[in-house]
């Protein structure tokens, strides 16, 4: 019966590629984000709060159970904010 051939080990001598460091530049013109989403998260709550401490009498008393989805929808748009922010 033939003979196998004898494989050559490789050098145990791995060395991982070197990795530099990346600089994030965080000085962007996204500076506006953070404050307005946080205005229209505390928007959407008090128009909530107000429309529930009021008996339904205010914000828009002619938009009756409405005012929910109003607050909501601010609230809403802060989450739609938030997806800018870096």
């Amino acid at each position: 019966m033939p003979k196998s051939r004898i494989r050559k080990k490789k050098d145990d001598t791995y060395t991982p590629p070197s990795r530099q460091a990346t600089k994030i530049d965080m000085s962007g013109g996204r500076r506006w984000v953070a404050p307005v989403m946080l205005a229209l998260f505390a928007i959407g709550l008090a128009w909530i709060v107000l429309y529930y401490i009021t008996q339904t009498e205010m914000p828009v008393e002619s938009l009756g159970a409405w005012n929910i989805l109003v607050g909501f929808g601010f609230i809403g748009a802060g989450f739609v904010v938030s997806t800018q922010w870096k």
